[in-house]
């Protein structure tokens, strides 16, 4: 019985032994299969979603060929304007819109003239004689830009204000009506001397500013007194606003800026300060070149007296002149010239015609 009992017993001991043996292997093998099915799982996933991508892939890729083909449809059929735009936001080209100056919009430059001149407004007086030689819609009043720093420098050296007494550039003389930018700093400190000689010859405008705000009774006062000179001149067609010219406000004849111009000669330092090619100034922070506005009084064939240049959108390009030629004394002005040369070019043609080497008028 001893024996039959161990028997039993140890075929007992042998299957719980193992049935934990087992146990493992099968848990190994079923985490196994799981792990098998997932991975199948996922790559039949996958398998599903690739080629999902790819056609998306080639959906965009096909509509931006077909926007890329689009585009270059469009530009192909597109006017020179519209590339000139394209062009423009790049950089390679710069479109500047036209400008309709005053003269325009009287209807001036439907005026035509034996000489051709690029001018809407000329007059050509001999000095001596007062005789008028050569006009062109000289009765119409203007506007006349810088021409006014001449009417400014004449109420200045008719003052007899002290030309050492050192002024300032301050806030005041920003300009705000054109947003024009100024080499003379805020701060900067010269004699009224040397500002009216950057205005007559440079066209300072800051410059010119602080000579009317200096004045006596500051800015209102100077005006004032610009516009009584002009009507003591016979100037009739002619007004002031400011003593810059930046105001398109100012404005004038040929008839009355050649009265202006035969004052205006009349004084030394306005015939210097106005003819000078250039000059370098100390304004206690750098020095600065300037030079004059007129190329014309660089050339040696030119006997200039005295000359003022200006030009604000409205006006076009403007010169004033007093020259001798051939030994005659000649005023000459030009008023809404087109282009930057135009205005000594037209100047030219003048000297040509008078000394004979043109067509009579």
């Amino acid at each position: 019985m001893f024996r039959l009992f161990i028997k039993i017993l140890s075929s007992f001991v042998v299957l719980f032994l193992m049935v934990p043996a087992a146990y493992p292997a099968e848990a190994q093998t079923a985490s196994t299969q799981s792990t098998q099915q997932k991975a199948k799982s996922k790559g039949k996933h996958r398998a599903k979603q690739q080629p999902v991508k790819k056609q998306q892939v080639v959906k965009k890729q096909k509509a931006a060929s077909k926007t890329a083909t689009t585009r270059s449809k469009r530009r192909a059929k597109a006017p020179a304007k519209t590339k000139v735009a394209y062009h423009q936001r790049r950089g390679s080209y710069r479109v500047t819109p036209a400008i309709y100056t005053a003269g325009d919009r009287a209807g001036l430059a439907h005026t035509r003239d034996p000489l051709d001149l690029k001018s809407n407004v000329a007059l050509v007086i001999d000095h001596d004689s007062s005789k008028v030689l050569f006009e062109k819609n000289a009765a119409v009043a203007l506007p006349i830009a810088s021409i006014t720093k001449l009417m400014t420098g004449l109420i200045v050296v008719e003052a007899r204000l002290d030309m050492d007494e050192i002024l300032e550039i301050t806030n005041e003389d920003i300009d705000h009506e054109k947003n024009t930018s100024s080499r003379l700093q805020i701060g900067t400190r010269l004699s009224r001397g040397t500002l009216l000689h950057l205005a007559l010859m440079s066209s300072e405008n800051r410059a010119a500013s602080a000579l009317g705000r200096h004045y006596p009774g500051g800015k209102p006062a100077f005006v004032e007194a610009m516009n009584a000179k002009a009507r003591l001149l016979g100037m009739y067609d002619t007004h002031y606003v400011d003593s810059n010219g930046l105001s398109s406000r100012n404005v004038a004849s040929a008839s009355d800026l050649a009265k202006l111009v035969v004052v205006a000669a009349r004084h030394p330092i306005l015939r210097q300060y106005s003819t000078d090619t250039g000059m370098e100034i100390d304004t206690g922070r750098r020095h600065l070149q300037f030079n004059n506005t007129n190329r014309l009084v660089r050339n040696p064939e030119w006997d200039i007296i005295l000359q003022k240049t200006g030009y604000i959108s409205e006006a076009g390009q403007c010169l004033v002149m007093n020259a001798k030629i051939h030994g005659r004394n000649i005023v000459m002005i030009f008023l809404d010239s087109k282009g930057k040369l135009s205005r000594l070019a037209d100047a030219m043609r003048v000297r040509k015609w008078l000394t004979g080497s043109s067509p009579q008028v």
